[in-house]
């Protein structure tokens, strides 16, 4: 069962680009888009709670599995 990320699925619902995100949460445009793409290995709780405040969702909306 692999885990499917839908970042950029919750990006377009709140109609933000990936470099508004980097500057909300402060991390790098790179490593936001090696987590979009599903290529990360893990993500930290902190950083997935940044996420979800500046899109305004839970975890759930970003993570899921097939």
């Amino acid at each position: 069962m692999p885990i499917i990320i839908n970042l950029d699925v919750m990006l377009a619902k709140r109609k933000m680009s990936l470099t508004e995100l980097s500057e909300k949460v402060g991390l790098t445009i790179v490593n936001l888009s090696i987590l979009k793409t599903g290529k990360a290995k893990g993500v930290r709780f902190d950083t997935l709670e940044a996420i979800c405040k500046a899109l305004d969702c839970k975890p759930g909306d970003i993570i899921d599995i097939d």
